[in-house]
């Protein structure tokens, strides 16, 4: 079906996936996930109308690139090339800039009832990202899980770091500070002033980030998180009788709680949803010893992200 058309003329498709008790609907304009029903209740944060995705949105469920989080001060060098990306957050460049691939229409590939898949062409040059980049994503329902695959390749040596910027919340709506939250990750990435990694792995134990264990979000920090933790297992979201569990292949998870959503120039209030963005380090073009994100011809990545629900 049309959901809308953006103002070049060009339509924006919704499809509708289900499975069991699970049902999505999901956009060509960015490949954003719009809603996933769990037995009725929409677990994401959506809008209404095209006009808000390009107005009022803050990434809502959509795929983000090039390259997904932070590059400090919009710049790294490839091979001995410095390139030089838009600055839209603070000093940064941030999820691939002004014209990233949220605001894309993504084409459709496949279709089945339970799962699609959506292709995007980034030329060189887009963004100031070098080399043309092929991105699919497929989408897929079965067995109570969402899973998202991504494939990737390029015909010049670029830097890519996709993710989906779903925010959760498990309640339907309210305040995510009380979900309560398992990350099985023994470090995060410290942030200086301009939230830029700062290189160190640091421990979480002892701090307010050691979800190790099982805790509520607001319960030992004020619930403002916007950090990259080092993983070396899933994630587990619990809240009004309903589990979620996320695995990756991801190295990384950034863990944001909505705290700068402001009910005004976005429809939802602070910690209306929370993020969890798998994916490479923040600022790994300009920090060689995290993983790696540059890409090659002649490679092609892939990665993988499920999130099951229980209740």
């Amino acid at each position: 079906m049309i959901f809308g058309t953006l103002p070049s003329g060009e339509q924006v498709e919704q499809v509708e996936l289900s499975s069991g008790r699970l049902r999505a609907e999901v956009l060509t304009l960015g490949a954003i996930v719009r809603s996933l029903e769990v037995s009725g209740r929409n677990v994401v944060l959506g809008l209404d109308s095209v006009e808000d995705y390009l107005i009022r949105s803050r990434y809502f469920g959509a795929v983000v690139g090039r390259y997904g989080n932070r590059i400090a001060y919009g710049r790294f060098t490839l091979d001995g090339v410095d390139h030089q990306l838009p600055i839209n957050n603070g000093v940064n460049s941030l999820h691939g800039g002004i014209e990233g691939f949220d605001r894309k229409v993504w084409t459709i590939q496949d279709r089945t009832d339970d799962s699609v898949t959506l292709g995007l062409i980034s030329p060189d040059g887009e963004q100031g990202y070098p080399g043309t980049l092929t991105a699919q994503v497929t989408y897929a329902l079965a067995d109570d899980t969402l899973r998202i695959d991504y494939t990737m390749g390029t015909d010049a040596p670029t830097v890519v770091n996709l993710t989906n910027h779903s925010y959760f919340n498990l309640a339907g709506s309210g305040d995510v500070r009380d979900h309560v939250l398992r990350i099985e990750a023994e470090h995060y990435l410290p942030v200086d002033e301009h939230k830029i990694p700062t290189g160190e792995l640091a421990p979480v134990k002892g701090t307010p980030f050691d979800f190790t264990e099982p805790h509520a979000v607001a319960e030992r920090y004020d619930g403002a998180y916007d950090h990259c933790f080092v993983l070396n297992g899933g994630m587990q979201v619990t809240a009004a009788g309903l589990t979620m569990e996320v695995t990756t292949t991801e190295p990384g998870v950034q863990f944001y709680t909505g705290s700068m959503l402001d009910g005004v120039t976005t429809p939802y209030g602070p910690f209306a949803g929370l993020c969890l963005e798998t994916q490479h380090y923040p600022d790994s073009p300009n920090q060689p010893h995290f993983p790696s994100t540059v890409l090659r011809p002649g490679e092609r990545r892939t990665s993988t992200t499920s999130y099951k629900f229980t209740s």
